[in-house]
């Protein structure tokens, strides 16, 4: 099996998450783009390590994968007290909050 295609197709999900960060303003769709690029990354640990025979990129992976639940957790807390508060859910607009 080829590691060429599982790291072409981690470099499109990559790419595709990166462009969704720079191009949308809501915090929601920044949170699932931030996610596809950690997958996209763990996705490309798990390559590298079939390729070389041994279980660490693997065990990164995992890793990974609770520090991006944590992240969600902390990005979905965030936006729900950002909603409560009925404040717009624009990133421009809520970077010039003080207070």
């Amino acid at each position: 099996m080829n590691i060429e295609w599982y790291i072409v197709l981690s470099s499109l999900l990559f790419a595709t998450g990166a462009i969704g960060i720079l191009i949308r303003r809501s915090p929601m769709v920044i949170l699932l783009c931030l996610e596809l690029m950690l997958n996209a990354g763990n996705l490309a640990l798990v390559a590298f390590s079939r390729m070389v025979g041994n279980q660490q990129g693997q065990v990164f992976a995992i890793v990974v994968m609770v520090v991006a639940a944590c992240e969600v957790v902390i990005g979905l807390g965030l936006i729900v007290a950002i909603f409560r508060r009925k404040l717009p859910l624009n990133v421009d607009d809520l970077r010039e909050l003080r207070g």
